[in-house]
């Protein structure tokens, strides 16, 4: 049973926080020309991804000194990003209509979307890859984009035992292959990453609120807060 609640806390997790990945990393590929080639978006996602995993790691060694019922009040950020982004949708998409959503679209541009012909060039050794610009350009985006999700990886690898964050990072390295994946092949059918990007705006939200509402009871958070409001005699 917990290696089983931790892969569904490990899945909630990576679909939560790196699904939107697609969006940019299609992108990318869609511009793949003689000098920038995918594995220059494969190699910067992967680096400015590991940046963030290293940076919310410390929140386990937060976990270490400081009580878990404390650590676990950070399970508030996941519902509250969760709520935030239901309400953006909501005014992104307006009111449902017989089925149907009446507001447009989600931008995406469609010189980005467009079917990059193929090139041929000389393969680029790792160390020649670690070393160009054009690598760092899509980590630099990669850690952008996944700011936001400090604030859901740090309270999660605090509440979590080590056994459980070994766990947890693969599944969340999975993820991003799959999304890299899933990128490369969106540029050779960019409609479907539109459909994805409409859809997933409202769905994802649940999933923050359900992983956040998990971190509060697996930490005891939620017994400490109602605790706390009876001494307050709310």
């Amino acid at each position: 049973m917990g290696i089983w609640s931790t892969l569904q806390i490990a899945f909630a997790a990576g679909l939560a926080t790196t699904f939107d990945d697609t969006i940019y990393l299609t992108g990318f590929f869609g511009e793949v020309n003689r000098t920038f080639r995918p594995r220059h978006v494969v190699a910067g996602e992967l680096i400015g991804f590991t940046v963030l995993l290293v940076i919310s790691l410390i929140g386990y060694a937060i976990g270490l000194a400081v009580p878990s019922e404390l650590v676990g009040l950070l399970g508030v950020l996941p519902v509250l990003i969760g709520c935030q982004g239901l309400l953006e949708a909501w005014r992104r998409w307006g009111v449902p209509s017989r089925g149907r959503f009446t507001s447009p679209p989600p931008d995406l541009p469609e010189e980005r979307m467009r079917v990059a012909p193929g090139f041929r060039t000389r393969q680029l050794t790792p160390w020649q890859l670690l070393r160009d610009r054009q690598t760092y350009d899509v980590a630099l985006v990669s850690i952008s984009n996944g700011s936001n999700n400090l604030s859901i990886y740090i309270p999660l690898f605090a509440s979590l035992t080590l056994p459980r964050v070994l766990v947890v990072i693969p599944v969340l390295y999975g993820f991003i292959f799959t999304w890299l994946f899933l990128a490369y092949a969106l540029t050779r059918m960019p409609g479907i990453a539109l459909v994805l990007n409409r859809y997933a705006r409202i769905f994802f939200p649940f999933i923050l609120i359900w992983l956040g509402i998990r971190i509060l009871i697996d930490t005891g958070a939620i017994r400490f807060i109602l605790g706390l409001s009876r001494v307050l005699g709310f």
